[in-house]
């Protein structure tokens, strides 16, 4: 089980005796790490695995590490074994103390749309707000429930008229939330740690069940991940972390790396292994990366290393503008996959923001170079494609609260707030669906006739719809549906222009088409409307989960993106100040993190590494002259060849020339 393993690796999985910092650069192995560990508690040290619990931060990293240990632990001996997110652990707390917590059964989970718009919802009850503030409100709410701020400490501690506004609408949005059965994502972390603080009972529960706690990716953890760790740990130090402090780049998302640095206060016995031997990249890759990354403040240095040669010479190709820097990257694609044979899926192609890919997927396109464009808006994504589910969901499903509160007022029917919340109220006293209990009698105890008249007039529709559809054919059922609440107009009410809306109901025609394919396509006839909406949504969780694109596609994505792959090519674009670091950054003073980001870019490329970057761009209309990101300065010279910048020698020109004739050459044979 350890052979495979370096050194460093066998001390990292064999030492049990105490806290442990694993501290894992880029492609060094992290995952063998933790998956040979799990391995080793069982196997070896003789602990059973339902005491073992892994978390990690993204449903593909929990799945391959599952996956992974499944491998090494046979049959039954992995029973119990809890490998999964920060999320899925914080929400399989919440369904295990739920009673204590006051949620009922099929508590549901609001994503970040279902919040924003009962965000708006609030605002707009509360201080007839048009919602126009509504997404700075919620990644402030997002902050405190990070910071384990509860809405009662935000009133209190609140100082100007913003935050008391801000701390007014948390506290209704909390208490509708729990008159919904809802919880949200930050929920999610934030109920089970303060549930561990205020409980100790409850606590010490937990800590009987995991004795031993593994962390993946530590320091992308936020305040309350973090807590949630230190209380489930306890006094025992029954466990291991994996991190780099070189890797953090999202303290925008409320992740802090300084919990790195902490870890030694918390636990004054901690041993830290430092994993720097890399198995992904060419030696001089990993010295440019080290190089850049030096010129950040280190707590513990570290050095990547590798055994697999020295590598290409780092390409930095300075273009003359933007259109031209995209030409540039395609054609060399293009170039190297018919000359050289390379596959189209080796290569990537990283930016720091999203708006730098349309031009280089255009010149893909022009040169009929397939990609892929990850963090692309998936069809069931769309918002037109998640109200026309939740209909469809509520059809087949009317106990389905999550669907019911998406589209209770999709379109309007002056149906608020303060109704939602007595109808909550209620269904969670009487343990009844949101559905079920706008037909109970009790209701109108406790809401205004008018209100109750509101709701059941939407109810006795929706059970004639789903009559209809058992007793005619559904899918006209379903079109009827669409057609008597005008969901065409409410579209044109809420978009930018006409072309828009009808595009996203062809995306609701194109849906219930989808539906009656489903059905048409059964020869024998048992895949009725609620088999084909199942279905559906089984489509739309694969969707959700779906793994990485196999296909011979060119990857193009943003760097925050690219973190935890790996390809044998990389393009970095815009390598230019206001890019990369960005402009905000720069103003912000954060250029410590953008150098991280730059770091991860470069730290993705195996054999061979490119920066791009133009000398004019255009914005606004207008085209400014761009300067070079100080990042390419900090870069070991020796180790880069630069082109476009002027002091090319003759004989590197004549080169680069004869090989864009062979390439072209190549290309008019094939």
């Amino acid at each position: 089980m350890l052979s495979k393993l370096n050194p460093r690796q066998k001390e990292a999985v064999k030492y049990i005796s105490g806290p442990l910092l694993v501290l894992a650069g880029a492609g060094s192995g992290k995952t063998s790490v933790i998956t040979t560990k799990i391995a080793y508690l069982v196997n070896t040290c003789g602990i059973s695995a339902k005491h073992i619990a892994a978390v990690t931060f993204t449903n593909k990293a929990a799945r391959e590490m599952k996956e992974r240990v499944t491998n090494l632990i046979k049959g039954k001996n992995a029973r119990g074994l809890i490998v999964s997110t920060f999320h899925n652990l914080g929400l399989n707390i919440i369904r295990k103390e739920r009673t204590i917590l006051g949620f009922k059964p099929g508590f549901s989970i609001f994503d970040q749309q279902d919040a924003l718009a009962l965000i708006k919802d609030l605002m707009l009850k509360d201080l007839g707000d048009d919602g126009g503030l509504a997404e700075q409100f919620q990644n402030i709410i997002s902050n405190l429930k990070n910071d384990l701020v509860t809405p009662e400490d935000a009133i209190a501690q609140a100082a100007s008229p913003q935050e008391i506004t801000v701390a007014q609408i948390y506290s209704r949005y909390q208490r509708t939330l729990k008159a919904y059965n809802a919880v949200d994502f930050d929920d999610l972390i934030m109920i089970p740690a303060l549930l561990f603080q205020n409980h100790p009972s409850i606590l010490e529960k937990w800590q009987s069940r995991v004795r031993y706690l593994l962390v993946d990716e530590y320091q992308d953890t936020n305040t309350s991940q973090y807590l949630l760790v230190k209380l489930l740990v306890g006094i025992r130090g029954a466990l291991t972390v994996v991190g780099d402090d070189d890797q953090s780049i999202y303290s925008w998302r409320g992740a802090r790396p300084e919990n790195l640095d902490e870890l030694s206060k918390d636990y004054p016995s901690l041993k830290v292994v430092k994993l720097e031997q890399n198995y992904r990249s060419a030696g001089r890759i990993l010295k440019a990366a080290n190089q850049l990354i030096a010129n950040n403040p280190h707590a513990i240095e570290k050095k990547l290393w590798s055994e697999l040669g020295y590598g290409d010479p780092i390409r930095v190709i300075k273009t003359r503008s933007e259109d031209a820097e995209a030409e540039r990257i395609a054609t060399e694609i293009l170039t190297k996959h018919l000359h050289k044979k390379a596959e189209y899926r080796d290569f990537a192609v990283l930016y720091r923001g999203n708006h730098q890919a349309k031009l280089i997927e255009l010149k893909l396109q022009a040169h009929q170079v397939p990609y892929k464009l990850s963090g692309g808006t998936s069809f069931f994504a769309r918002n037109e494609i998640k109200d026309a589910m939740a209909y469809l969901r509520l059809l087949i499903n009317p106990d389905d609260d999550n669907a019911f509160l998406r589209i209770i007022n999709v379109p309007r029917r002056e149906i608020g707030p303060s109704t939602l919340e007595g109808l909550g109220t209620y269904a969670t006293e009487r343990n009844v669906s949101l559905y079920s209990a706008c037909s109970e009698m009790g209701l109108e105890q406790g809401l205004a006739s008018p209100k109750v008249e509101k709701l059941r007039r939407f109810t006795h529709w929706l059970d004639k719809i789903s009559e209809n559809c058992e007793r005619n054919d559904p899918i006209d059922a379903i079109k009827e549906l669409f057609n008597d609440i005008d969901y065409e107009a409410w579209l044109h009410q809420h978009c930018s222009s006409p072309q828009i809306a009808e595009k996203r109901m062809a995306n609701i025609w194109f849906l219930v088409d989808s539906l009656k394919q489903s059905i048409d396509k059964d020869e024998d006839g048992e895949t009725g409307i609620k088999e084909a909406v199942t279905k559906l949504i089984l489509r739309d969780l694969m969707e959700r989960q779906e793994e990485e694109d196999e296909s011979d596609k060119v990857q193009l994505m943003t760097l925050h993106a690219a973190k935890g792959l790996e390809f044998p090519h990389v393009y970095i674009m815009g390598m230019e100040e206001e890019f990369l670091p960005h402009r905000s950054s720069i103003e912000e003073g954060n250029i410590e993190e953008e150098r991280r980001l730059a770091y991860v870019g470069i730290t993705r490329a195996k054999q061979t590494l490119a920066f791009t970057l133009a000398s004019k761009r255009k914005q606004f209309g207008e085209v400014h002259s761009s300067a070079p990101s100080r990042f390419l300065d900090e870069l070991p010279d020796e180790d880069l060849e630069w082109e476009g910048r002027g002091d090319e020698s003759k004989e590197v020109k004549q080169a680069r020339g004869r090989e864009a004739l062979a390439g072209l050459k190549n290309l008019l044979d094939s």
